[in-house]
């Protein structure tokens, strides 16, 4: 939104023409403010959302598609509420072939190796064709000062999207993690007066200075206009030789399976957008290598909080030198105090931080060209019987680690989930994932995707220091609030450059786990389950949730107002499906959007799915090229459904 607190009626009836790409189908705002009758005097007051039922068998074909049945619903100074449904449009499908910007055509999703050349699936003889994704993820929208690209009539905005993998070849067989991740330029045409969005040009983005991209999984738009990517679940160097997975990934990046360097992924890639529709990316390797999920960069433009998709993971913080600038700051990790609770009326625990260590994008790549794990320390998988090892809990299996002279830095930031354990960090998270910021009052949220093993007190996997304990698993997940603040030290007394450091982590929303109902929902329908995705609106003061369920038969987008504390299911994703890509804009060209895509639709689970399997596997693959196609667009509204309430 503009930066006026209270926009007139006309501009008000604008903004919210998109709150979640809300084109008003041809109308101009003069049109709608005339058609609602009142004067411009009435100003913006608040949103709200009107919620949809989940879909069930009663009306399949919901179940088996991307289904929107909600509203938003605008009140304004003069009394009057504006109601607006909402609907999805995408941009493309992936497997489409779409405009490249030059008069030809290029495949959505589509793989390619460190020569930009096509990476072809020859699974079935007589059907070879490009890879493309079923898993596109992280979005961000933008803008780029003084655009130029062929095609566009109204304004220029750009999409910035990563497909995270593909989940099997044409015969069937998985193919997770063994290709690169593609990662795309939109171009999209702005229809200045419906703010509506279309597709002019899609361009690959070369990532062989980066090695190619290794599992890219959520993003975040920076402070500064570039897509901050991630590389998930790091490949763990001491066992690569055995490594089947990432010999894969290698010869299909590089043509061999050797030549691959492990300490090159579970990096953070950012994505610079050109003028012309084109873009750069440069992988940062100082903000730790661990299972990067999705970073928010705070107001201040250094600061960086990090979730860490990860068995036994940790909250990671980033403090940049300067600026704008991820390339060169200091790595912390969170100790935390007791008192961590999933109660939301509970105080919530205190943390404290660990400074693992400076250092520059530079020369933690030079180190990973030139190191071998083995220079760093030593490891072992079953007890050495030594005590100058320290026993830790990696991915939820006991390790022993013993850091060799002078490697303090090499760890920190190549072995950054050992390193933290020696160092004494409270790692016992499990999945946490989406990271996003509530910049008024101050305060991040994390997902939780799952609540169970490391974090559960007795499990094998939990570690009593880590003060992250609950006495009962909860597998679906929930969201927790860290309270903000300025004035830190580490733990070695230390201050903290940065006014955005979290202090306190208390529970927001808890998800509800369920004995099988009637549709196979193993988590409360009515709840969010399994929360991944977070983004957080300023202007519609709603951090919106995506999941990645294995507790919903569908699953859902929700808003969340944080003030109201109401909690509104907005978008059904198709059965099987995991909510990706969501991002919130509240001022583009003075139109807000939110985005949302979806991965590999029909991803059945028997435990799950097996009451609608049967039905909704043959929609699913009708739907989607197969199951090979999956969606990449934002939410949109009906102008036919919007009435004034006088």
């Amino acid at each position: 939104m503009t930066s006026q607190q209270n926009p007139s009626r006309r501009q008000a009836l604008k903004f919210l023409g998109l709150p979640f790409a809300l084109p008003m189908a041809g109308l101009s705002t003069t049109a709608l403010s005339g058609c609602f009758g009142g004067g411009d005097d009435a100003t913006y007051v608040s949103s709200s959302f009107s919620a949809m039922t989940a879909p069930s068998l009663s009306n399949a074909a919901a179940m088996a598609t991307t289904t929107v049945a909600s509203t938003m619903d605008v009140k304004l100074s003069d009394g009057s509420t504006v109601h607006y449904a909402l609907a999805y449009q995408p941009f493309f499908m992936t497997g489409d072939m779409v405009p490249d910007g030059k008069g030809g055509t290029v495949l959505a999703g589509g793989y390619v190796d460190i020569k930009n050349q096509p990476i072809m699936d020859s699974s079935v003889a007589g059907k070879t064709r490009q890879f493309y994704s079923d898993s596109p993820d992280g979005t961000s929208l933008l803008s780029v000062a003084n655009a130029t690209v062929t095609g566009v009539k109204g304004k220029a905005v750009f999409a910035v999207v990563q497909f995270e993998y593909t989940t099997r070849d044409q015969a069937g067989n998985s193919t997770y993690g063994t290709l690169p991740s593609p990662i795309a330029v939109l171009t999209l045409d702005q229809d200045p007066a419906t703010g509506k969005l279309s597709l002019v040009k899609y361009h690959n983005v070369d990532t062989s200075a980066a090695h190619g991209l290794w599992i890219t999984c959520g993003a975040s738009l920076s402070p500064w206009g570039t897509h901050l990517s991630s590389e998930e679940y790091e490949p763990d160097a001491f066992s690569i030789a055995g490594n089947a997975q990432f010999k894969a990934y290698s010869k299909n990046v590089f043509g061999d399976e050797t030549t691959a360097n492990p300490y090159h992924y579970g990096h953070l890639p950012e994505v610079t957008v050109n003028p012309d529709g084109t873009g750069t990316i440069k992988k940062h390797y100082c903000l730790g290598r661990i299972s990067h999920e999705l970073i928010q960069v705070m107001p201040d433009k250094r600061t960086a909080l990090m979730g860490d998709d990860y068995t036994n993971g940790g909250l990671f913080m980033f403090v940049a030198d300067k600026e704008a600038d991820l390339s060169a700051g200091t790595l912390y990790v969170a100790k935390y105090g007791t008192g961590f609770s999933l109660d939301p009326a509970a105080a919530g625990a205190s943390i404290t931080w660990i400074n693992l260590g400076h250092a520059t994008s530079a020369e933690i790549e030079a180190l990973a060209n030139t190191t071998k794990p083995t220079d760093i320390m030593t490891v072992a998988t079953t007890d050495p019987a030594d005590a100058s090892f320290t026993k830790m809990m990696l991915d939820g299996k006991a390790s022993w680690a013993k850091l060799k002279p002078g490697m303090e830095k090499a760890a920190a930031f190549l072995e950054t989930h050992r390193y933290a354990n020696l160092m004494g960090a409270s790692m016992g998270f499990t999945k946490l994932e989406g990271t996003t910021v509530n910049a008024k009052d101050k305060i991040a949220y994390s997902a939780l995707q799952n609540i169970q093993t490391s974090m559960v007190k007795n499990n094998a996997a939990w570690v009593a220091s880590s003060n992250i304990g609950v006495d009962k698993a909860l597998i679906a997940g929930g969201v927790m609030a860290h309270t903000l603040a300025s004035g830190q030290k580490d733990t070695a007394g230390a201050a903290i450059n940065s006014e955005w450091v979290p202090t306190v982590t208390k529970a927001l929303l808890m998800g509800e786990d369920i004995a099988a109902d009637a549709l196979g929902n193993l988590a409360n329908p009515d709840k969010i389950a399994n929360p991944d995705n977070l983004k957080f609106s300023e202007t519609l003061r709603t951090l919106f949730i995506g999941e990645d369920s294995g507790s919903h038969v569908n699953n859902f987008v929700w808003a969340y107002n944080v003030d109201t504390k109401t909690l509104t299911r907005l978008v059904s994703m198709p059965a099987g499906a995991e909510a990706t890509g969501l991002s919130v804009v509240d001022d583009l060209n003075g139109w807000t959007y939110i985005t949302s895509n979806f991965q590999h639709a029909g991803d059945w689970s028997s435990s799950l799915h097996s009451k609608v399997q049967a039905t909704l596997d043959p929609l699913v693959r009708a739907n989607y090229k197969d199951r090979f196609g999956a969606a990449v667009g934002y939410l949109t509204g009906d102008v036919k459904a919007i009435k004034l309430n006088e």
